[in-house]
């Protein structure tokens, strides 16, 4: 992974929080991570076909919907700073997480919204 690419990922807020949530939760959905950082589908999906693309999310489709999350091939110092960063962080996220909870706890928030 090319250290340039990788933080110019990190530098957008929407991708840095779409990385820290998906850290948190393990995987999420674009439905989820539209109602988390109340942003539009399309920009989501944008934001996620980039990260993507530069090998930091892999995902996984189950019927119509996809699934992201963290790439495990993430080499050890990548996945060293979203976890940190995460970690240590967590007033960053805290309205963000706010509104994911407001959907309900998996795998009820699914079944509302991947379904």
């Amino acid at each position: 992974m090319d250290p340039t690419q990788f933080f110019k990922c990190l530098a957008d807020d929407t991708r840095l929080k779409t990385l820290m949530l998906i850290e948190l939760e393990s995987e999420l959905c674009v439905c989820e991570l539209t109602s988390a950082l109340s942003v539009s589908q399309p920009k989501i999906s944008r934001h996620l076909a980039l990260l993507k693309k530069a090998g930091v999310l892999t995902d996984r489709k189950h019927r119509q919907w996809v699934y992201y999350q963290i790439n495990p091939n993430l080499p050890s110092w990548a996945k060293s700073i979203i976890t940190t960063s995460t970690d240590e962080n967590k007033e960053f996220l805290e309205n963000n997480i706010n509104l994911l909870q407001q959907m309900g706890e998996r795998p009820e928030r699914v079944k509302a919204c991947c379904n």
